[in-house]
């Protein structure tokens, strides 16, 4: 007589622990966007309510920055939540070039921040300032209905979050410094076009992404007539 197999119970929690580990689908498709993320300076030396504060004060004030420079919620994806920072995907739109984000929305966020932090009032335990790191970047971007992903992203982080940008400003009067990748600086930036001053960038870093060398361009935001008094952090 035969031996008899029984097959293993497939329990529904066991189901979904094998679908979660499939592959993305099939089909999915890299789309172009320009790529904007922004960061925190010492987030991490703050505590949880000041970080929620923070949180809140970014998100405002990225959301002004975008208004005021005609970028609609049309023209780009919802703001990506990263801890102490945020991204940003604008769509490819006439109405929304590079100049756009680098004329208009970055300097814009810079004056916002600069306001916000001047007035303040200082005091132990009550220091509100921030300080943000904001990188340019575009490229392709997949997309698996969990996330963003892929090298664009991967160049856009690493040029963010590299010790040199830290270390810009750290050094920096102004509230922002801005770093923008070698696309961005050759295909935008070096050509001068209205209100972008090829002379105020200056090479940051050389990096290495999936076997490919990469380099990041760095810019102090204009300083305020106030001034700014770097944070520590």
């Amino acid at each position: 007589m035969a031996e008899r197999y029984d097959a293993p119970v497939l329990t529904v929690a066991k189901a979904r622990r094998v679908r979660a580990r499939r592959p993305p689908p099939a089909g999915v498709r890299p789309r172009y966007r320009t790529i904007m993320a922004v960061d925190i300076e010492g987030s991490a030396t703050r505590t949880d309510p000041v970080k929620a504060e923070l949180r809140g004060t970014l998100y405002r004030l990225l959301e002004e920055a975008f208004t005021r420079a005609g970028i609609e919620e049309r023209h780009r994806e919802e703001f990506v939540d990263r801890g102490d920072g945020a991204l940003v995907l604008v769509r490819p739109m006439d109405e929304v070039p590079k100049t756009l984000l680098l004329h208009a929305v970055v300097p814009t966020l810079a004056e916002l921040l600069a306001g916000h932090n001047a007035g303040l009032t200082l005091g132990p335990g009550r220091d509100r300032r921030m300080r943000i790191r904001v990188v340019v970047h575009a490229g392709e971007v997949q997309s698996d209905g969990r996330g963003s992903f892929g090298e664009a992203l991967d160049v856009a982080f690493r040029l963010l979050d590299c010790p040199e940008a830290k270390d810009a400003l750290r050094s920096a009067r102004a509230p922002l410094v801005l770093v923008v990748s070698e696309d961005i600086y050759q295909s935008i930036v070096r050509h001068g076009y209205e209100g972008i001053d090829a002379r105020a960038y200056h090479p940051l870093v050389r990096l290495e992404v999936t076997g490919r060398r990469h380099r990041g361009w760095v810019r102090e935001a204009p300083p305020t007539a106030r001034g700014e008094v770097p944070l520590v952090g």
